[in-house]
């Protein structure tokens, strides 16, 4: 095929790669180790590359030969002779214990910076062209939060904002907004923007031993969305995980006779709006986007009834049959919640709030809080993308992948959130990833440029490639074969070449 001229840049990509060190394997799939892989562009010509994060976690493990280094679902022990003093030694050290630095999510733009991210409160630079692990940041210098999200939001000026949990103070436990500036003072070039780093605000959880977990959260011009939903994680089973033997996975439960809170933040006064919203438990990892329109926050989410996708991916579960035999048990959803911040306070108990054109339901009940039911906008998509210059705008259009009933995404689909229409690309034996959407130059509409994924083969005679299509129609445009073996990534971000440093900074 032809790629656009314009396309200049390099698409860089994250995920887990490495499962098994010596004799030892990690349980989940989400533990293996990072592997970044990239795709520049240049000329009309694609340089594929991939290496391994060379974290603290990799280079421990591999000079071990096994796994040392503890994961979200697989917990190591330094010392395969476990005697009870190890382990009584151990456990005192582990209360709140040392995280990973395996940054295998996503990448993160700081600066003129770019940064591999997990949900731990590490984070490491790379180098972008050759794919070098650089420096090893920790969030908890700056900020006190022990885990974090990897879907940071960017303002206009290109500051991040991102979102951690604080589980240390003193039974305090709470969700700290951060934000990271993207430059420093000019006296200060020596400095990094982490040393600038601020707290934006704090959300009390509602339960101090039972914080929420979240993989992301949604921004618009005004306010922050705080989503507090009934999968938490349990701390002090999780201060004592290592001790009994368990991993950190096991600590988190699914509460589904729970309610559901939503948290909006004024981004100008940092205070929360005082109303109480809430809907029915759920789970979800993914907002959408969010934004605002006649006095009401609209933000559309993917969710779950249950917490099921998580366990599909142990590594116990994923054999040859795995795309025939895993069936979801609740299928991804979706949801548009249209919350009413002005509304006319002398409504009467049982009235709906919402005025805006929606089957979006904001029902105010007896004690003054304000039950929300979603519109339903479609069904089986995932990994959900927009053209991030509407972000925190009203957009039309969700790029993502489909997966139907199986955890695994057999396409990618554009779904249009006005006319509810879908367009579809898939391929015989084909696995794609996450969507990203890069604007063209001179973009007048929303879905002006092109859609990048990268497409991994269930067929080990064919070769995986990176898929390029227009995103207006979503016909291919071209293809670049790999002749390697390509691992299944989760998440990254397109690079275009203006916003590379030349290689001699």
């Amino acid at each position: 095929g032809q790629l656009p001229t314009w396309l200049q840049g390099i698409l860089l990509r994250n995920g887990p790669g490495m499962h098994t060190i010596g004799d030892t394997k990690y349980n989940h799939w989400f533990d293996g180790l990072a592997l970044l892989h990239s795709f520049t562009f240049k000329n009309g010509e694609v340089y594929y590359r991939s290496k391994y994060l060379r974290s603290d976690t990799y280079n421990c493990n591999v000079e071990a030969n096994r796994i040392v280094v503890s994961e979200f679902g697989t917990m190591a022990y330094p010392d395969p002779c476990k005697n009870i003093f190890a382990k009584a030694f151990c456990y005192l050290s582990h209360t709140i214990p040392e995280f990973t630095d395996n940054c295998l999510i996503n990448i993160m733009k700081a600066g003129d910076d770019f940064y591999a991210t997990s949900e731990t409160n590490f984070i490491r630079k790379i180098n972008p062209r050759t794919l070098d692990t650089l420096d090893k940041v920790d969030y908890n210098k700056y900020v006190a939060v022990n885990v974090t999200t990897s879907h940071p939001h960017y303002d206009s000026a290109g500051n991040i904002l991102n979102m951690g949990t604080s589980i240390v103070d003193k039974g305090k436990t709470k969700y700290v907004l951060f934000k990271i500036p993207s430059s420093v003072p000019e006296q200060e070039k020596k400095k990094s923007c982490f040393k600038h780093m601020e707290v934006v605000c704090s959300i009390p959880s509602r339960s101090l031993l039972h914080p929420s977990y979240y993989h992301s959260f949604g921004i618009t011009e005004n306010y922050i969305i705080f989503i507090e939903q009934p999968f938490r994680l349990d701390i002090v089973k999780m201060a004592t995980a290592y001790i009994r033997g368990v991993s950190w996975a096991s600590c988190l439960a699914f509460s589904k006779d729970d309610k559901t809170w939503f948290h909006f933040v004024d981004r100008k006064t940092k205070k929360e709006v005082s109303t109480k919203f809430y809907t029915d438990a759920m789970v979800f990892f993914h907002h959408v986007n969010a934004y605002e329109e006649d006095g009401h926050i609209v933000f559309d989410i993917i969710a779950y009834t249950d917490n099921s996708l998580y366990d599909m991916f142990y590594l116990k579960n994923m054999n040859k049959d795995f795309e025939e035999n895993t069936k979801l048990t609740s299928i991804p959803t979706c949801k548009r919640f249209v919350v009413p911040l002005q509304f006319d306070k002398d409504a009467g108990v049982g009235s709906n709030l919402v005025t805006l054109p929606s089957t979006a339901t904001a029902v105010k009940e007896k004690d003054g809080n304000i039950y929300c039911q979603p519109e339903i906008l479609c069904e089986g998509i995932e990994l959900p993308r927009i053209n991030y210059d509407y972000n925190a705008k009203k957009h039309k259009y969700i790029f993502a992948t489909e997966v139907k009933w199986s955890p695994v995404p057999t396409k990618i689909a554009k779904f249009n959130t006005q006319t509810k229409e879908m367009l579809h690309w898939g391929g015989e034996d084909c696995w794609p990833s996450e969507p990203i959407f890069i604007p063209s130059p001179d973009a007048k509409e929303e879905d002006d440029g092109v859609v990048l994924s990268c497409v991994v083969r269930t067929d080990p005679q064919k070769a995986p490639f990176l898929l390029v299509l227009d995103a207006k129609t979503f016909t291919e445009l071209g293809r670049a074969i790999v002749d390697v073996e390509m691992h299944l990534d989760l998440h990254g971000m397109f690079i275009p070449e203006q916003d590379l440093k030349t290689e001699t900074e």
